[in-house]
C-alpha cells in the first residue's frame, strides 16, 4: 500500500501481509480530485446467477397478477421485505425447441447458454463467462464460479455429469468448475495469487493480522466515515474467516449420495454453507475482486436430504411427487428453504452502502432454474427472480408476465448489455428483453 495524503487513493489499494492481499471497499478517499461536490463516481454493475435444482411448484410461486401489486405467493414469503428490490419475471422458457431427454442434466446445462448440451459434453458459452470476457480485465478475478457439492455418479440421465454441476462455460467444449470449498474461495480472494494454496496463509492466525500495521496506517490518513467503514468491512472478513475455520474443526459431516469430496472441511448445515459462499460473493462485489459470478445452491438432479426442516425424503425424488398431497407438502418446505437464503444473500447486498445507494442497487442478481415443475421437467415456463437495480437501469418490485416461449436468453442480453459486455446473440436468444426498465 502506497497512501499520498494529498493524493486520493486508488480504486486498487490494497493491505498486503504475508500471505495476503486485501482489496478494499470504495471509499471517499478514492473520489478523484475536481469531482462534482457533494458527488461519487458511479459505483461499477455487477451481475450473479444463482440457481436451485428439481424445478418449482410453479402454482405457489408465481404471482396471479401483474404489475406492482401483486399478492405475494406462498414461496415468494420468504422474500416479501424485498418485494420492493425484486422482480418476477413469468413466461421465460429455456430452449424453445426442448431438452434432449426434458431432464436434469440438459436443463443446467442450457440454462446460461441457451445452447442444448450434446452427450459428448459440448454446450456453449454461457453468460457469466461471456461477460468475464469483455470486462474481466477490469478486476483481479474475471469470475468466480461457487457452489455446493458436486454431484458424482448420480441422475446424470446418461449425459457427463460434469452437466448436472457446471454453469459456467467459457467455452462449448470447456466447463469451469465450481469451487465448492469456502476456504479455497477465501484464498482467492485474500491470498496471494489466483490459484489456491492453502498453505500460503497460516490458517493459526487472522489473515487480518498480517495485515494490521498497514490498516492502521491508512486508518490515521483517511476521513472518520471512511475509518468506519474500513473497520466495518475488515470486520466482516475476520467474521468469515472464523466461521470458516469452525467449520474446518468439526467433524467431516454426511455427505448427500454421490457428493464428490472438495477436499476441505464444510459447515454441516445447509443454510450456513450457502451463506458462507453468499457472503464470500459480497466481499468479492464489495472489493471489486469480480463483477460477474455463478452461484448453484446444490447441483441438479440433487438427492440432498433435508432434515433440519424436518422433511423425509430427498430433493430430487420428492421433485416427482405425482400430485401426492404429502410428498409436495415436503419438497414445498425445501423450495421455501432455499427462497430463505436467497433472501438473506439480498439482506446482505442491501447492507453495504456504496455511493448514493447500496450494493444491491448497484447489482443484477439473477435466481431461478432451467425447470419449472419438476415433476414433469416441463422447460417452458420457469422460475425467474431478477433482484437489483443494475445501476439503476431496472425498475424492480413487479411481476412482468411475458409471451409463452420468450427465450430465458433474451433476459441474459439484458443484463451483458447494462453491465458492459453487449451481445448480439446467445444461444437460442432473440433480442433483448423489454420491460425492465
Amino acid at each position: 500500500m502506497n497512501v499520498l495524503s494529498n493524493e486520493p487513493l486508488s480504486r486498487r489499494t490494497v493491505l498486503r501481509g504475508l500471505g495476503a492481499t486485501i482489496t478494499l471497499p470504495w471509499l471517499e478517499a478514492m473520489t478523484p480530485r475536481g469531482f462534482a461536490a457533494g458527488g461519487t463516481p458511479k459505483p461499477p454493475v455487477r451481475m450473479a446467477f444463482v440457481y436451485v435444482p428439481n424445478g418449482i411448484q410453479m402454482k405457489h410461486w408465481t404471482p396471479a397478477t401483474e404489475g406492482a401489486d401483486y399478492e405475494v405467493p406462498d414461496l415468494l414469503k420468504p422474500l416479501a421485505k424485498f418485494r420492493g428490490d425484486f422482480s418476477v419475471l413469468s413466461g421465460l422458457a429455456a430452449l424453445q425447441g426442448g431438452h434432449d431427454g426434458g431432464n436434469h442434466a440438459p436443463a443446467m446445462g442450457t440454462f446460461l447458454t441457451g445452447v442444448q448440451p450434446r452427450r459428448d459434453a459440448r454446450c456453449g458459452v454461457s453468460a457469466d463467462q461471456f461477460a468475464a470476457a469483455k470486462i474481466g480485465r477490469l478486476t483481479r478475478l474475471p469470475s468466480l464460479q461457487i457452489g455446493t457439492q458436486r454431484t458424482g455418479k448420480f441422475f446424470c440421465d446418461g449425459f457427463p455429469c460434469v452437466l448436472t454441476s457446471t454453469l459456467s462455460w467459457a467455452s462449448p467444449t470447456q466447463p469451469l468448475p465450481t469451487e465448492t470449498s469456502p476456504r479455497a474461495v477465501f484464498d482467492r480472494l485474500f491470498g496471494t495469487g489466483a490459484t489456491p494454496d492453502p498453505k500460503k496463509t497460516d490458517t493459526r492466525r487472522s489473515i487480518l493480522d498480517t495485515v494490521g500495521d498497514e490498516a492502521a496506517a491508512l486508518g490515521r490518513k483517511v476521513s472518520t466515515d471512511d475509518r468506519h467503514k474500513i473497520d466495518e468491512y475488515l470486520s466482516s472478513v475476520r467474521d468469515i474467516e472464523g466461521r470458516i475455520q469452525r467449520a474446518e474443526a468439526l467433524p467431516v459431516p454426511k455427505l448427500p449420495d454421490g457428493a464428490v469430496w472438495p477436499g476441505d472441511k464444510i459447515p454441516e448445515e445447509f443454510a450456513e454453507y450457502v451463506r458462507l459462499l453468499g457472503d464470500l460473493m459480497v466481499l468479492a462485489f464489495r472489493a471489486d475482486v469480480t463483477r460477474v459470478c455463478s452461484f448453484i445452491f446444490d447441483a441438479e438432479g440433487s438427492v440432498r436430504s433435508y432434515p433440519e426442516l424436518g422433511v423425509k425424503g430427498a430433493h430430487h425424488d420428492l421433485s416427482h411427487h405425482g400430485g401426492k398431497a404429502d410428498m409436495v407438502e415436503q419438497i414445498l418446505k425445501i423450495e421455501r428453504h432455499h427462497a430463505t437464503q436467497f433472501a438473506s444473500l439480498l439482506e446482505r447486498l442491501k447492507s453495504v452502502r456504496e455511493g448514493d445507494g447500496t450494493l444491491l442497487d448497484n447489482c443484477m442478481v439473477a435466481y431461478g432454474c432451467a425447470l419449472g415443475d419438476g415433476d414433469r421437467h416441463d422447460h417452458k415456463d420457469l422460475p425467474i427472480l431478477l433482484a437489483g437495480m443494475g445501476g439503476g437501469s431496472l425498475k424492480p418490485g413487479r411481476h412482468v408476465r411475458y409471451p409463452a416461449n420468450t427465450p430465458l436468453t433474451n433476459l441474459w442480453l439484458s443484463m451483458l448489455d447494462r453491465v458492459g459486455a453487449p451481445a448480439p446473440r446467445l444461444g437460442d436468444s432473440t433480442g433483448p428483453l423489454k420491460g425492465l426498465d
